[in-house]
């Protein structure tokens, strides 16, 4: 196991065994959001750790080769010896996909990042105790760190809309970039259309905010201004992962990272490569996120 001395990301998130049942069976492929971020980035080159919430059983062991044999630094923290989580995902007919988890989330207590430039997070990881209230700690204790931030809301384990909304604006008021789906939008701040969502949430604070939309693309704004990217047309397989690889797109560009609020065209780009990236994710089964190579290509 080797975990970058210096990462570029630190991604803070849960790692879990996904169950996929499809009319081709029953699977089992690593995933959670967070690490398929972490996942997404080291596969395009960018140093990327991981503190996460992993088993010593063998379904722990496997995310851990998966995530380590494409540069995923994993730190040794994130181990216990309790089950490795999972989430049951059943697809339907679009092969768009819904979840059961069996999770538990922790972080230990009193751990120090370091001089960690670029922090991730989002997900049940952000949501969920014991592990939840330990994950803001770390962001309170670092406070020149970059937040990055995707709720990736799952309904039936975050609680009520309010009290969701509560966890959320916290971090997003603490976050430089935040990405949320439509159904991320719609649970949040079921009052609001989408330029209000934006809107609610550039005013907490944060330099960028994109929503996407699926297969009808994904709006980008910041407070100078908004554009909108289209969505690649593909052959979807599945949508697992699709909005990790989007996120993980966004956090390879060196502009996003650096403090620098891009300008509408740079906006426009930056979309532009991340819609292209989770094309490739949805045109094949599981969070197979892209390596640098298929994107040059």
């Amino acid at each position: 196991m080797t975990t970058p001395a210096r990462p570029a990301v630190l991604v803070i998130g849960e790692a879990l065994m996904d169950i996929t049942d499809s009319t081709d069976g029953v699977s089992e492929t690593p995933g959670g959001g967070p690490a398929n971020i972490a996942l997404g980035l080291a596969r395009r080159g960018v140093a990327a750790a991981l503190l996460t919430h992993l088993g010593t059983d063998e379904r722990g062991r496997a995310i851990a080769r998966h995530l380590e044999a494409s540069g995923v630094g994993i730190l040794p923290e994130s181990f216990h010896d309790a089950p490795t989580s999972t989430a049951r995902a059943t697809l339907d007919a679009t092969g768009a996909a819904t979840y059961e988890f069996d999770i538990a989330w922790e972080v230990p207590g009193g751990l120090s990042l370091g001089e960690t430039r670029v922090i991730h997070t989002g997900s049940l990881a952000t949501f969920l105790n014991p592990g939840a209230d330990a994950v803001q700690a770390l962001l309170d204790a670092h406070p020149d760190a970059i937040v990055t931030f995707d709720p990736n809301i799952r309904p039936g384990l975050v609680g009520s809309p309010e009290g969701a909304r509560s966890r959320f604006e916290r971090i997003a008021r603490r976050a430089r970039v935040v990405k949320l789906s439509d159904e991320d939008a719609a649970f949040l701040y079921p009052d609001l259309d989408i330029a209000g969502v934006i809107a609610a949430i550039l005013d907490l604070g944060p330099a960028i905010v994109t929503v996407t939309r699926g297969g009808s693309g994904a709006t980008l704004a910041t407070r100078e201004g908004t554009v909108d990217v289209t969505a690649p047309r593909v052959d979807v397989v599945d949508t697992i992962g699709a909005g990790d690889t989007f996120m993980a797109s966004l956090l390879v560009e060196p502009l996003l990272r650096a403090g620098t609020v891009p300008t509408a065209a740079q906006l426009a780009e930056i979309g532009t490569r991340a819609a292209a990236a989770a094309a490739i994710t949805v045109g094949r089964a599981g969070a197979d996120l892209p390596w640098a190579r298929e994107l040059d290509d």
